[in-house]
């Protein structure tokens, strides 16, 4: 008999893409989502998310509505969250509540109906700037950036010698050095899953994603991932927008990767108790991603916004070492991004999106949280 999948905000971007690799895996989904309006809007029931999967509306702090969901259920993907860095550092008490208090809740049941493994989704700004590598060679995993007094002060973190430090491939031993709410909460979610799991006989799984795109995502959320947001601007005549200087670096994943890592977090024996980055591989300019989407759209003339300026709880760098995850579960990357920018056009041109950035900016700047 097929097992039963329960995938938590699996209405969301990640989890459509989650329930129908699972249903053509051959499981049965059941899909608990709250459907909130910064996500989904006003429309409802997202079209993208399939039709086989059985919904239930609900909210994953609701005890009741988890105790209906997890009855015959064989494993759980946990992806219920609120998303975004700057937002979570003012609606601190909503996504504590939501991403904590959530999967605290979640456990709480578990313990009565315990299932054979739980998949939860981290994040990598639970590692704040990434690894770097100084010119000698030596490596350092607790860089900070100290703040910019001046114009001609350098974005790039430096070490003690002042000399300017390089980002390498970051590992899944690096230490967390949590800079943001968000990734407070993210941290807190992925060890609530690792030490609840086994103390009750289950098997526990935290995947650190990158930054994920593709169709799907909410383009109206001014929060979600970056692509998205460039994607709302360029659709709207509006050139995207990008803090500092533009030359960050970041790795994107298609998320049909990221739905197969799902399924094989789900599926292998070693993957109990590991955490796994999940990522391309490749790690590009903040900048450049900008431009490349603006000529898939069609929109070449459109060149980024460099605002010069800094959003508090962002970090500099952080690009992925995905061996891990290649060599324990066979994870490999099979989508082209320049492919997969002209498909991310493509399904743009064909919606709606509000776009919301510059509101979001001002809020941000009415707290302090830009200078």
């Amino acid at each position: 008999m097929a097992e039963t999948v329960l995938i938590t905000g699996g209405a969301g971007f990640i989890g459509c893409h989650v329930t129908r690799a699972l249903l053509e895996r051959g499981y049965r989904v059941r899909v608990l989502d709250s459907l909130i309006e910064q996500v989904h809007g006003s429309s409802g029931m997202p079209s993208q998310l399939d039709p086989e999967a059985e919904f239930v509306a609900g909210d994953v702090r609701d005890q009741a509505a988890l105790q209906r969901c997890l009855h015959g259920v064989d494993q759980v993907v946990h992806l219920a969250a609120e998303v975004g860095v700057g937002q979570s550092m003012y609606a601190v008490d909503r996504y504590v509540s939501v991403n904590d208090c959530g999967t605290a809740c979640l456990f709480q049941q578990l313990i009565e109906r315990p299932v054979r493994r739980v998949v939860v989704a981290s994040s990598m700004s639970i590692y704040g700037e990434g690894l770097y590598s100084d010119a000698a060679g030596a490596l350092h995993e607790d860089v900070v950036r100290l703040p910019r007094s001046r114009p001609d002060d350098p974005w790039d973190p430096l070490d003690p010698q002042g000399r300017p430090l390089r980002p390498v491939p970051t590992p899944e031993g690096k230490r967390p050095n949590l800079a943001s709410v968000y990734a407070i909460t993210k941290f807190v979610q992925e060890r609530l899953t690792l030490t609840l799991a086994p103390a009750y006989g289950m098997e526990g799984v935290a995947l650190r994603l990158w930054n994920a795109y593709g169709p799907g995502q909410a383009l109206s959320n001014p929060y979600t991932g970056v692509l998205a947001i460039f994607a709302s601007r360029l659709h709207n005549g509006q050139r995207p927008m990008i803090f500092e200087d533009g030359r960050q670096r970041r790795d994107f994943v298609h998320v049909g990767d990221v739905a197969r890592a799902f399924v094989l977090a789900l599926e292998h024996p070693r993957a109990a108790g590991q955490v796994y980055n999940v990522a391309s591989g490749h790690d590009r300019t903040v900048e450049e991603v900008a431009r490349a989407l603006a000529a898939a759209m069609g929109r070449p003339e459109l060149t980024p916004e460099v605002t010069g300026k800094t959003r508090s709880g962002d970090i500099r760098h952080n690009i992925a070492d995905i061996r891990k995850i290649q060599r324990e579960l066979g994870f490999s990357v099979e989508r082209d991004f320049g492919r997969d920018l002209a498909e991310l056009a493509e399904w743009v041109a064909r919606q709606q999106a509000e776009d919301r950035v510059q509101k979001a900016s001002r809020e941000l700047e009415a707290r302090g949280l830009v200078a």
